[in-house]
């Protein structure tokens, strides 16, 4: 065709554009709505990547470098950004310490920094967030990070920000985070008091704010006021921002030399500027322990996110431009019979993709971009991080509209073809024939499902080299061949018109009859459903692994009080703490009193006593037992390892005792038989591999001898075996229960080390205030109360932006592409209304028409998210494991709440915009032949 042929299709398209707007509004938000999403979590995940510049704002404020001592004496191997990763040696034994490891011992460290740096640096140490306090609230003391620095020096703005009020300038002046002011119930100008200090109250002049930890309740004054609270630093800070003179830089090479002295540094210069991956030693030992091997795991994730959006943008446009060229049949029927070739009547339905391509790709971009700036504060405040910038890349943008436009005009492939091969005369006349579905095609359907699925699971656990390529085509065959099944399925779905009343039944028989403008809609809702779910199960996959790894120190909402330990003082403050929790929670319900088992009953004056542990039978022993100060590499290859990862959470210690009541309150545990054997004598294990035979192994070990540690072996010990009881609990808070009679049989001792509370319901955040000013009160500690809250799952920001985006385009993509279905099946209406139906039962068949339609995508697509989300949880199994060692440990937690909501709210929207959008008087259509 000549340009000016391909000059009048386009201006055609544009007036059929114009003439028939409701139609084209709805093609255009189809092709708008894939480009929204994929746009929106571009914006999103350009904005949550920190450039350099950001990152190194984030690390150190305005200063040039972060000097952090990690160990006096060792060596460290670090990253350029130590954020990264870093590694510490020490000298082995044999082996004679370096000058550099001789002068860090023996020189104070900020003298050392202060010597390694260039003359005239200013070095200002950061204390920020690094101790536990409590502050008096509304309701009582709330649980607080603390911090010092001078928020009024620029060295500081970038990693603190005053973001209301103003910066402390005098003593006994603090700022504070937004969450604390909301927990605490107070404001700017108000006062608070911090427990440990003198009673003098602190000013509370401003709102002070973390970008990386926006959730975070703390408080900042200025350096020097809150020391005493900090009673595990006295030795002084061990991080400073360095601020060099004019003209100076910490390049790489000095970063090493500081690494020879045992610190880390995050040098400005460095982030900007990083030196070639061959120059960092840190890599080469990352690279054998899987460094690259992760890289390329993200690079298959990104890739078939990617893949997929692309795949589901052609689906969504599809069914958009089939409808346009079948409610232009007459159209081009007149232009074939006007003397129009094949080629000019396929370039007007291409034209029509051009024209609504372009602009629903333009549309969608500037939506994503209004819609990321619009909800930015939002989602920045629930993913707990502020974006570094608004990340609106040009390429990227231009790439996904100009990937929307070619989509979409790929997308009128097929129609236009359609358009080109019809009969004029059933064009004409509005007439088609209906031809069954392709029993072939539904066989290399249902080939490519089966073989994609296979393949991309296939891809997630196979050779480094194709896993992308393989996990992405897998992916998209699967797909693409339930798109192939759905003529079929539809048919399918048809058999069950029988068990349906009327309107539903007649609704589902029109839907098999007019497969051809059913199956396309199908599979746009199909695509839509396919991406949410897809993110939906990795989201909850992610979050059930956080959850498996969180490890609670006892059933959710138990209160819990311990002794805080001084050697033969602690625990007489118990009675007062229990009596001040008692006071200030109602409804606590029994009371369990829970003791420590001992091998001795008294510490040394310093401070180690001996410990009772259960022992594993020696099959099932870790090799890692009983050696001396394993490596990082043992400890990462047996990081995987079952025998290594058993571990208890309590704050009681490997062994408690008491009445039945603990193990009702500690453990959750209701279990006669349980109770029986434990007054009976047995030990109560909950860890049932490490019970053998009704048997299991105390070892009972001495305290460490003096001037000895754990890196030189274990301490003089001796084991006993004992009858046990084996049960498997939720909250394995210890190792082992023992009754008090017991305790006393095996010549142990039980010292009282606290109480728990299980109440009916959680306290609420004020109960937990009031009980802090109550303990703390009658003992002085601040860490011998805690109410156990279970896992508190936390989404970052692309999470977060990917879930979003594919939940709207979903729910989108549901209503518009049944709108389309309606818009195509108005001829039907109109038929109803000229036989003299009346408005409620046309809208009841619409409303069906559509239900069905979404209700056979959202099955489908439901089917179809799974296999991507699958494969990319296994891809990242394989990418945590340790070359050589077995994959890690793949969580695969299919979230049925989120998807039963989909199930039913995709139909359901769908029925209700038919419903409401049909209309009540339709005007009969003059006959067309």
């Amino acid at each position: 065709m000549s340009l000016a042929s391909w000059r009048v299709a386009l201006r055609i398209a544009r007036r059929d554009a114009l003439r028939a707007k409701g139609r084209s509004a709805l093609v255009l938000a189809m092709v708008a709505l894939p480009v929204l999403g994929v746009a929106g979590a571009d914006v999103v995940y350009r904005s949550s990547v920190l450039t350099p510049a950001e990152r190194a704002d984030r690390l150190m404020g305005r200063a040039d470098a972060l000097v952090q001592l990690q160990s006096p004496g060792s060596i460290v191997l670090q990253a350029p950004d130590p954020g990264d990763g870093t590694d510490q040696r020490q000298p082995t034994a044999g082996q004679q310490p370096t000058p550099e490891q001789r002068r860090s011992l023996a020189t104070d460290p900020a003298t050392l920094a202060g010597q390694l740096l260039p003359a005239g640096s200013v070095l200002t140490p950061v204390e920020g967030y690094n101790a536990m306090g409590l502050a008096s609230s509304v309701d009582g003391l709330l649980r607080t990070e603390t911090g010092e620095a001078d928020l009024g020096n620029p060295v500081w703005r970038g990693k603190l920000d005053i973001v209301q009020g103003r910066a402390p300038t005098a003593d006994h002046e603090v700022a504070v985070t937004r969450q604390f002011l909301d927990q605490s119930k107070l404001e700017i100008g108000g006062s608070t008091t911090l427990r440990g200090l003198d009673n003098r109250p602190f000013t509370i002049t401003g709102v002070v704010e973390d970008p990386n930890q926006l959730k975070t309740v703390g408080l900042v004054a200025r350096p020097g006021q809150l020391a005493a609270l900090d009673e595990q630093n006295q030795s002084g800070p061990n991080s400073w921002l360095v601020q060099l003179p004019t003209g100076a830089t910490v390049d790489w090479a000095k970063v090493q030399e500081f690494n020879e002295y045992g610190f880390t540094v995050a040098s400005r210069s460095v982030l900007l500027d990083p030196p070639p991956r061959s120059a960092v030693p840190y890599y080469s030992q990352d690279d054998s322990q899987g460094g690259d091997y992760l890289n390329r795991t993200h690079v298959v994730i990104m890739a078939t996110v990617a893949g997929m959006a692309l795949l589901e943008i052609v689906l969504l446009a599809g069914p958009a431009f089939a409808v346009g060229a079948r409610r232009s049949r007459r159209q081009l029927g007149l232009l074939a019979a006007g003397g129009g070739d094949r080629g000019q009547i396929r370039a007007v339905v291409l034209g029509g993709g051009v024209v609504l391509g372009l602009a629903g790709a333009v549309v969608g971009v500037v939506l994503a971009v209004v819609l990321v700036v619009v909800t930015r504060p939002w989602t920045e405040e629930y993913a707990g991080r502020r974006f570094g910038h608004l990340g609106l890349q040009p390429l990227d943008l231009i790439g996904i509209a100009g990937l929307g436009l070619v989509t979409g005009l790929l997308a009128a492939v097929v129609p236009a073809v359609q358009a080109a091969r019809q009969d004029v005369v059933a064009a004409l006349t509005g007439r088609g024939g209906v031809k069954p579905p392709s029993r072939k095609l539904a066989a290399l359907g249902l080939l490519m499902l089966a073989g994609g699925a296979a393949l991309a699971l296939y891809g997630a656990t196979g050779g480094l080299g194709s896993r992308s390529t393989v996990v992405l085509g897998g992916s998209m065959i699967a797909e693409l061949g339930m798109v192939a099944c759905t003529p079929m399925v539809v048919g399918l779905f048809g058999r069950l018109g029988r068990w349906l009343p009327l309107g539903p039944r007649l609704a589902l028989r029109d839907s098999v009859r007019h497969r051809g403008r059913t199956a396309p809609a199908v599979a746009a809702v199909m695509a839509a459903v396919a991406g949410s779910v897809a993110v939906g199960i990795y989201s909850a996959s992610s979050q059930q692994e956080q959850r498996e790894e969180y490890t609670p120190s006892a059933p959710r909402g138990a209160v819990t009080l311990t002794a805080a330990y001084s050697p033969g003082h602690g625990p007489s403050l118990l009675p007062a703490e229990r009596d001040a929790v008692a006071q200030s929670i109602a409804d606590l319900g029994t009371r369990a009193d829970i003791g420590m088992v001992r091998y001795h009953g008294d510490c040394r004056t310093d401070g180690s006593c001996g410990d009772v542990s259960v022992l594993a039978p020696v099959d099932r022993r870790c090799p890692l037992d009983g050696l001396a100060g394993p490596s990082p590499t043992d400890r990462e290859r047996y990081a995987s390892d079952p025998r290594c990862g058993r571990n208890y959470s309590g704050w009681f210690g490997a062994l408690v005792s008491g009445g039945p009541e603990v193990l009702h309150n500690l453990f959750a545990l209701h279990d006669d038989a349980v109770e029986k054997a434990a007054a009976q004598g047995k030990v109560v294990v909950f860890d049932p591999d490490l019970v053998e035979n009704g048997k299991v192994v105390l070892r009972l070990s001495e305290p460490y001898p003096p001037n000895t540690s754990s890196s030189d072996g274990p301490p003089p010990h001796h084991d006993v075996t004992v009858d046990a009881v084996a049960v498997k609990v939720d909250n394995p808070a210890a190792q082992a229960y023992l009754t008090p009679q017991t305790v006393s049989v095996l010549g142990l001792t039980s010292t009282d080390q606290g109480s728990v509370w299980l109440p009916a319901t959680t306290p609420s955040g004020s109960a937990e205030q009031r009980a802090n000013a109550a303990v703390s009160k009658a003992t002085g500690s601040i860490y011998s109360f805690r109410i156990e809250r279970g896992f508190q799952p936390q989404s970052g920001l692309i999470m977060l932006g990917l879930t979003g985006f594919a939940a709207l385009v979903a729910l989108g993509a549901a209503g518009i592409a049944t709108g389309l279905a309606s818009a195509d099946s108005q001829q039907d209406l109109t038929t109803l209304a000229a036989v003299g139906a009346a408005p409620g039962i046309r809208r009841t068949l619409s409303g069906f028409q559509c239900g069905v339609i979404a209700a056979m995508g959202a099955v489908l697509g439901t089917v179809c998210g799974i296999v991507p989300a699958v494969a990319l949880r296994k891809v990242e199994g394989m990418g945590n494991g340790f070359p050589g060692s077995p994959p890690a440990h793949v969580v695969i937690a299919v979230p049925w709440s989120d998807l039963a909501v989909t199930l039913l709210a995709v139909p359901l929207l769908a029925v209700l915009l038919a419903a409401l959008l049909t209309r009540s008087r339709i005007a009969l259509l003059r006959r067309t032949g």
